[in-house]
């Protein structure tokens, strides 16, 4: 039974009242002016449909195209078929016409001598993912900013902003965590270094933004200047592959797990100093590992890994 539906019964009931103890019982009882149930008795013929509400839209707008209006537009119109909306909008003023261009354009879709262009621009069709065959074969790394609620008043004042790197193997799932002071590309560089001792297999390739702690791709200087991440990924032999500007969506693993982050990890937790920070995002990577996902058929990162070097 919808809201609806109940205040029609609950009209009923009270109407039903007044014409058993009548209306100042009913208006005593339900604390309702005696105005309002009389009006509601008026209306009512035996159902509960007949005590609803009419609508109080009215039936024209104050404002709106006289009938001698529409007609010029008409005739105007068929006599300028090839016209288009702004020149016929000015033949129309030098007539007496004294409504704005915006009104004419709603008028004429109303009244349907007046059909908006198609779209030109194509639809965004998503290209089918391309499943990885192994681990290492594409790793998405992306920087996440601790939400400063985390964060003591002291810890803020002294140092600002804590930053958590993630690399995320796209066969797996398996991540690696780190906390820095810093995003920059130095920093970025630090753990690549840390990524490629961590995981347990070879990096082939690393997808990542098109952030400046990344490359120079998006530099408003235009420079080509490798940055210094991207050198280390070259002298580590390491495919660097950048999504398109402004698609998140396309490292969509690792953006995904920043979410999981944020609702498993971060929204209960306050550090009171990086070493607080650190460890237990330590002991947070390690839990993720080793918790079951459905993308990976309920087994964990660990348990997907392990599944792959026994065959």
């Amino acid at each position: 039974m919808n809201s609806i539906t109940q205040d029609l019964l609950y009209k009923q009931s009270v109407v039903k009242y007044s014409f058993k103890h009548g209306v100042t019982k009913a208006a005593i009882k339900y604390k309702m002016h005696r105005k309002t149930i009389y009006r509601w008795r008026e209306k009512y013929d035996g159902t509960a449909q007949s005590l609803r509400n009419k609508s109080r839209r009215p039936h024209k707008h104050p404002n709106q195209h006289t009938e001698e209006e529409i007609k010029k537009i008409k005739d105007y119109k068929d006599k300028n078929k090839e016209t288009g909306l702004v020149v016929l909008w000015i033949k129309l003023r030098r007539a007496g016409y004294r409504r704005t261009i915006t009104g004419l354009y709603r008028v004429m879709q109303r009244i349907g001598i007046y059909n908006k262009a198609p779209s030109k621009k194509k639809e965004y069709e998503p290209k089918a993912y391309e499943e990885m065959k192994y681990p290492g074969q594409r790793v998405q790394i992306d920087v996440k900013y601790v939400p400063s609620k985390s964060l003591t008043k002291e810890v803020r004042e002294k140092d600002g902003r804590y930053y958590q790197y993630t690399a995320i193997d796209e066969y797996t799932r398996k991540r690696i965590l780190w906390a820095s002071k810093e995003q920059s590309t130095l920093a970025s560089t630090e753990f690549v270094e840390i990524v490629i001792k961590k995981f347990p297999f070879k990096v082939e390739c690393i997808q990542t933004d098109n952030g400046f702690e990344f490359t120079n791709r998006l530099n408003w200087q235009g420079t080509k200047k490798k940055t210094m991440f991207e050198k280390k990924l070259q002298e580590l032999g390491i495919r660097h592959k950048l999504i398109k500007p402004k698609t998140p969506r396309h490292n969509g693993k690792v953006e995904r797990s920043h979410r999981k982050d944020q609702e498993r990890f971060y929204y209960n937790k306050v550090f009171w100093s990086f070493e607080d920070f650190k460890n237990r995002l330590k002991y947070w990577e390690k839990v993720y590992n080793n918790f079951p996902m459905k993308p990976l058929k309920w087994l964990s990162p660990n348990e997907k890994y392990l599944e792959y070097i026994k065959g």
